[in-house]
């Protein structure tokens, strides 16, 4: 049984007004939606057991291989309206306000789909969502690096093309080694031509190196950054320029890129005063919540209630809202979380 001052952790964290940025909308499929898919399209296999096998792997290489086994089960518009819709009520319950959602764009043109129908599907999720759960979110859309540029060129003409709808950034996902991102330089420039925020996974499975290349590929927001701290420059760099940095702790243990919970980075990171917010990564794949992830940093390496705040409140301040949306935001998170 929890002890009184787990139980006051636990409500505060839930009770804190919250945004997401780091969430794959494909990673976020509970093992009861996907039996559901599953069961949709006459596949094989339709049993809970079967269906929770795919999320078993041991390494980063065979969790990129899972999920491309989960996207398989995506094969209509109605498909991707349903997993938005469950994604937004899962948010809900855990007192997100905000979420800004990579959908794998890239893994969709590779299985040769009706992108198009797609995006009607996921802004009917979307829209039902806002509506019902008054959840506000917004779509990054992710090309595969190992598919090489020309491949996320493509993903960013999808992009450019509703821009008007909700899409609102760009990013690389995927094996860094495989596709490292100066080979996407004309692709970022373009994108941010086209006025798309830039984001980059990069510092995960890859070292610093990978880092310096997102920041020379003018990206906004690092996804992981988890090897940033074999590289002092870079600290620095990242500290003075205060880069937000999608710190995903779960994800790093689950997919072996951190062999150790103690080992993890985010407590150093933030004692060195670089920006940090929590995000799940892939929430169902690695059986976590965003409630979850505070509440491990909390209980693992000893963030205070007050950095806890201050990590909620980065979450909005790293947001790629609109200046307006933004200021609405944080007002409504101080009013509801004022200082310790």
């Amino acid at each position: 049984m929890p002890t009184v001052p787990e139980r006051r952790s636990n409500t505060f964290i839930r009770s804190l007004p919250k945004a997401e940025l780091h969430l794959h909308l494909e990673g976020s499929i509970e093992p009861a939606t996907l039996l559901e898919l599953r069961q949709r399209h006459g596949m094989d296999g339709a049993t809970l057991e079967d269906v929770e096998r795919l999320y078993n792997y041991s390494d980063f290489t065979g969790f990129l291989t899972a999920f491309k086994d989960v996207t398989g089960h995506l094969r209509s518009p109605e498909d991707y309206e349903l997993i938005t819709y469950r994604l937004m009520q899962r948010l809900r319950s855990e007192n997100v306000l905000h979420a800004e959602v990579f959908v794998s764009v890239g893994v969709c043109l590779w299985r040769k789909q009706n992108f198009p129908a797609i995006f009607e599907g996921l802004e009917r999720g979307r829209q039902r969502g806002e509506k019902d759960f008054g959840t506000s979110l917004l779509w990054t859309f992710d090309a595969v690096r190992q598919f090489g540029a020309e491949k996320a060129d493509k993903v960013l003409d999808l992009a450019i093309q509703f821009s008007d709808r909700n899409v609102v950034a760009f990013g690389i996902g995927g094996d860094e080694r495989q596709g490292p991102p100066e080979l996407f330089k004309d692709v970022y420039a373009r994108a941010a031509g086209h006025g798309l925020h830039l984001t980059a996974h990069a510092g995960e499975s890859a070292g610093p190196e990978s880092i310096w290349g997102a920041l020379n590929l003018k990206a906004e927001r690092i996804g992981h950054g988890l090897t940033a701290g074999q590289d002092p420059e870079l600290m620095e760099e990242l500290a003075r320029r205060q880069v937000p940095i999608d710190i995903c702790v779960t994800s790093n243990l689950k997919t072996g890129c951190c062999p150790d919970l103690a080992q993890h980075p985010v407590r150093r990171y933030f004692d060195e005063g670089l920006m940090l917010t929590l995000a799940t990564d892939d929430p169902a794949m690695f059986r976590t919540s965003l409630v979850d992830e505070y509440r491990l940093v909390q209980e693992t390496f000893g963030f205070s209630d007050e950095h806890v705040r201050e990590l909620a409140r980065n979450s909005f301040e790293a947001s790629f809202l609109t200046a307006e949306k933004k200021v609405e935001f944080l007002n409504l998170f101080d009013a509801a979380a004022p200082r310790v």
